[in-house]
């Protein structure tokens, strides 16, 4: 297998940045249009958002449709499906467009609080705030590794007052999605195991990239929110 020249990772980054931007396109869309909206079941909410991809990018999305959880089955392990859920007035809900965009080895999802509890809103705000300043100390130390920057992650969920949910908090560019990290290769995925740098030409000889995953639990109420984005790219 060839090694990548440097017009091939620079096209490889541009087809990265194009499926986030694809997808923020998208979930505004669907919170604009009110595609998750109470009284909506959890795949009929899916199936609409994976409609309006279609609609906006054509055949650059997969025919797959957007993860939506609700309620309880935020804080489920990612691969498990859980039986289809009505969405409530005051639910936590989940929209992840990691299956729509499985032609650019990325993933994305956003977290949406339903109604006026002002914990599930302070979750939602935390959960960006908490992503910002995790890329801050990716781009703060060059040598920082994985469980380094996973350590980051569970000390600032902390700090917040929510627990972290997972065994990992996010994974190389191009890696299936695990629930869990220990039966996986730790160096992939941004666990407490891996003690490798994250800047590093993998085994094909492409630059790492990083999808960052901050999952925050509400332990009290049983539920929570995922934002999930590019880590070293904006």
């Amino acid at each position: 297998m060839a090694v990548p020249d440097r017009m091939d990772e620079c096209l490889r980054v541009l087809g990265l940045v194009e499926a986030q931007r694809m997808a923020r396109s998208v979930f505004a869309g669907a919170t604009a249009r009110g595609l998750i909206t109470p009284g909506s079941g959890e795949r009929e909410a899916g199936h609409r958002i994976g409609d309006l991809a279609r609609r906006m990018f054509g055949t650059a999305v997969s025919r797959s449709a957007g993860i939506v959880r609700s309620g309880p089955h935020t804080i489920l392990p990612r691969g498990q499906e859980p039986p289809d859920r009505v969405i409530r007035e005051d639910d936590m809900v989940v929209t992840g467009l990691g299956p729509l965009l499985t032609g650019y080895a990325s993933d994305f999802a956003r977290t949406l609080a339903l109604g006026d509890d002002p914990g599930g809103h302070r979750l939602v705000e935390d959960l960006a705030t908490v992503f910002a300043a995790v890329r801050t100390a990716f781009h703060a130390d060059s040598a920082i590794t994985g469980g380094q920057l996973y350590a980051e992650v569970q000390a600032l969920a902390g700090k917040a007052g929510w627990a972290l949910g997972g065994e990992h908090a996010g994974r190389l560019v191009g890696t299936a999605p695990t629930a869990d990290a220990r039966h996986a290769d730790p160096a992939s995925f941004l666990c407490p195991d891996n003690d490798e740098p994250l800047r590093r030409t993998t085994e094909g000889g492409w630059r790492a990239h990083w999808i960052l995953e901050i999952r925050l639990v509400d332990e009290d109420l049983g539920r929570g929110g995922w934002f999930v984005d590019l880590l070293d790219l904006a």
